[in-house]
């Protein structure tokens, strides 16, 4: 068997609700309690607004050396934008989460359901993303038209997310690149809300499993995290692992 690949386990924020509070260290920062029993994080308010480099550092500094984050494009390129004409302020996000240095794991590109699968749009934006980042990419479509985008997707090393409840009909599974791969849980059957229930956890966990065995990095992220539900079931979802 060849070298296991690695799981990063985290929720779409570090949010520590009080009654979980006693499953984590006792002091310091939230962030820095949530990093003592879980590997990674996906950074969402990124999308929302602009991050200075110094509070990048800031995270950063607040891990341990293996924890990673997972930080969302900015709306102003993926939904304003589109993708299109967006040069600076891709220079103006990497400037800014490149600051994490060696914690910085994975960008997440997220498209509006809107917006359709353009190859030269696409071909032309994910160059001059990979101009200036080579780590970890994901793209999370919401229109069917990227079904015809994986050719595409695996020569730029672009993973596709796979997304709970799915949303097309190539994103129940990873898809795109296969050397990364990266599930987003929202919750079902109501998105962001409801919890998983155990048989769907081992589930999740049975094919992160066999992506590990196969030497992939595999990402796992709890985005139920309105009512709560994220931050036990990303727990359970980690011993389910181990």
């Amino acid at each position: 068997m060849g070298p296991l690949g690695q799981a990063y386990v985290g929720c779409a924020g570090w949010s520590l609700p009080r009654e979980h509070w006693p499953a984590f260290a006792a002091t310091g920062t939230h962030l820095q309690r949530y990093a003592t029993r879980l590997n990674a994080v996906e950074v969402n308010s990124s999308f929302y607004r602009a991050h200075r480099p110094q509070t990048y550092g800031r995270w950063a500094s607040s891990t341990p050396p293996g924890f990673r984050f997972s930080v969302k494009m900015p709306k102003l390129i993926t939904h304003v934008q589109r993708l299109v004409a967006c040069e600076d302020l891709l220079d103006a996000f990497f400037s800014e989460c490149s600051a994490l240095g060696a914690h910085l794991g994975c960008v997440l590109v997220q498209l509006p359901p809107s917006l359709m699968y353009q190859p030269d749009v696409a071909n032309a934006f994910f160059s001059l993303l990979r101009r200036r980042f080579s780590g970890g990419v994901v793209i999370e479509p919401r229109h069917e038209s990227w079904v015809q985008a994986q050719a595409m997707l695996v020569d730029a090393q672009i993973g596709q997310v796979a997304a709970d409840p799915s949303r097309i009909s190539s994103d129940a599974s990873p898809a795109g690149w296969p050397g990364l791969r990266y599930w987003r849980l929202h919750g079902s059957p109501k998105t962001y809300y409801s919890a998983y229930s155990p048989e769907r956890l081992q589930r999740f966990a049975h094919d992160t499993q066999q992506a590990l065995e196969a030497g992939i990095p595999t990402w796992c992220i709890f985005d139920n995290t309105a009512a709560g539900a994220a931050l036990p079931d990303a727990l359970s979802f980690q011993a389910m692992l181990r």
